[in-house]
């Protein structure tokens, strides 16, 4: 588990569109919606025009992994919150 900052936390919040208080539910329901709607693949029948369907890709894999990543570190933030037992 590690350590996280108060401006990488701000940052995946804002990344993610959720604000404290949160629960792991709420994380989880949020990445779902947001993966389902950049998931690259979507993209390949929205165009005819390789060129604009890989820079629509090229975006969506970027926001994937943006997600990912703000969403690891929202995840680390809320193991830090628990009680420990």
């Amino acid at each position: 588990m590690t350590t996280v900052n108060q401006e990488d936390l701000n940052r995946a919040l804002e990344t993610l569109g959720l604000t404290i208080p949160l629960s792991r539910e709420q994380l989880i329901a949020k990445r779902r919606e947001l993966l389902h709607t950049w998931y690259p693949a979507r993209y390949a029948n929205l165009t005819n025009n390789p060129k604009k369907y890989m820079q629509m890709f090229k975006q969506a894999e970027d926001m994937t992994r943006k997600i990912e990543a703000a969403s690891k570190v929202v995840s680390d933030w809320l193991a830090a919150q628990a009680p420990q037992g």
